[in-house]
């Protein structure tokens, strides 16, 4: 099973400007609380030998946005350079290639630093 205690500590000291709360639910994601009201989803598959993750910034109730980099081989986004990793901008069908870190913590600090720069 993958430990998300490390990944909440870089969001709580690494991020405190835009990191309001975080919690890990039911030992299955970290969830991110961020100064807007809005939220980040953290989730990693528990099969390490097939290891599936998403990062999800979830902006519906704020403007109807999300963001995501994830690696779940969706067959709509075959042709994006990346596949199966893909980053939805903006919307679920608004998807370019994905160049998140394939290591859980420069991954998190990129996407963090994504949601920072879009708050800004």
């Amino acid at each position: 099973m993958f430990d998300y205690r490390h990944l909440k500590l870089i969001a709580e000291v690494e991020f405190p400007d835009i990191v309001v709360a975080t919690e890990i639910i039911r030992y299955r994601k970290l969830r991110i609380i961020i100064t807007d009201s809005s939220f980040v989803d953290v989730f990693y598959s528990p099969d390490p030998m097939n290891l599936k993750y998403a990062y999800h910034w979830e902006r519906s109730i704020i403007d109807g946005t999300i963001y995501r980099h994830d690696n779940i081989p969706d067959g709509k986004w075959k042709n994006i350079a990346t596949f199966p990793k893909h980053f939805h901008n903006g919307d679920y069908n608004n998807v370019q290639e994905s160049n998140i870190s394939d290591e859980p913590p420069e991954a998190l600090r990129d996407f963090l630093n994504f949601v920072r720069s879009k708050l800004v």
